[in-house]
């Protein structure tokens, strides 16, 4: 009876996952971490040494009350300036009270600071440029965000976190970077635990407005039980989590960029439930948009990473695919 189900797995194989691979983007056209068409000008211009774009980009942002773009476009940026920092260097001398520059500023000493062994130390020096991107415009959530991760390079107790927090809830109820950052100061790696981080995430994801990324939150406390060492979270906690991160996906177009991270990390946290036939379909919405998170924690390529896995995916759910199917697309939710 062995020999009979390895054959017959073999067979599924051989004949579904050419099949299955039918509606998804060619591995060629897949990109990491590809800028949206705003961003995408102002990195161009960025690497020609012109500032100017990107100043109006995110005073775009600013003026519009456009906070979670001001995040991610705040952190792109930021990661530009660290390899290519003559343009940065440009800005910062012609205009350096801007407020969007030093929301940049701010966000590139953080990332300098969490390179070096001596972070804690590093990220301690900072603080002053936190204070000015804060006080350079009130209304901002974003710098109270780039302070949480601050917080937990420094050691902060969770009193600090928690006067942080306020300020960023204060100015953003609903902040997704500031809710991620959260997450990661009370997850079990840091200084929380595998229960204070699902508790935080589920709160959240019950409190979150329709459609906001914040109602996949709890798939990322999933993520970070399943990429750590130790604790206990059940089943039925894990599968919960990656459900409400299957809603939300399914509230956006496939290809959307704006999602992108949400569905690479559910995928990671589906494929190891070995929901296969879920994790098919994230994938397939994914699209050409792979994400540098999560698959970096786990190769040096992270793109790569992100091809193979979706090979073994299809892989996983072809063997699981009747004969008789013909390879047909599986129904999604059998898990």
């Amino acid at each position: 009876m062995a020999l009979l189900r390895a054959l017959i797995r073999t067979a599924r194989m051989v004949r579904n996952t050419p099949l299955l691979a039918a509606d998804l983007t060619p591995d060629d056209e897949v990109l990491l971490d590809a800028p949206d068409d705003r961003l995408g000008p102002a990195l161009v211009a960025a690497g020609r040494g012109d500032y100017d774009p990107a100043a109006k980009l995110l005073a775009m942002t600013r003026e519009g009350n456009e906070w979670e773009n001001r995040d991610r476009y705040t952190t792109r940026l930021a990661t530009f300036a660290h390899s290519r920092p003559e343009w940065f260097d440009a800005w910062q001398c012609a205009a350096p009270h801007d407020p969007d520059a030093l929301l940049v500023k701010a966000e590139l000493a953080v990332v300098r600071g969490w390179e070096s062994p001596a972070h804690a130390e590093l990220l301690r020096e900072s603080a002053p440029l936190l204070v000015a991107a804060a006080e350079a415009d009130p209304r901002d959530p974003v710098p109270w965000r780039i302070a949480l991760d601050h917080a937990r390079g420094t050691h902060a107790p969770h009193t600090v976190f928690d006067e942080i927090w306020a300020e960023a809830v204060h100015r953003s109820s609903h902040h997704y970077g500031c809710h991620t950052s959260a997450l990661q100061y009370l997850s079990a790696a840091w200084y929380g635990s595998h229960r204070q981080c699902f508790d935080f995430a589920e709160r959240a994801a019950r409190d979150a407005l329709p459609g906001s990324l914040i109602q996949a939150l709890p798939a990322r406390a999933a993520l970070a039980y399943l990429t750590s060492a130790s604790g206990s979270v059940p089943r039925e906690r894990l599968d919960a989590a990656a459900d409400l991160g299957i809603a939300v996906s399914h509230e956006y177009d496939a290809g959307d960029p704006w999602p992108a991270e949400v569905r690479n990390l559910l995928t990671y946290v589906l494929v190891r439930l070995e929901r296969w036939t879920d994790a098919l379909e994230q994938v397939r919405l994914i699209g050409p948009h792979a994400t540098s998170f999560p698959w970096d924690r786990m190769a040096d390529d992270p793109l790569g990473q992100f091809l193979e896995l979706r090979d073994g995916i299809r892989i996983e759910v072809a063997s699981e695919t009747p004969l008789r199917t013909g390879g047909g697309r599986p129904r999604s939710g059998d898990h």
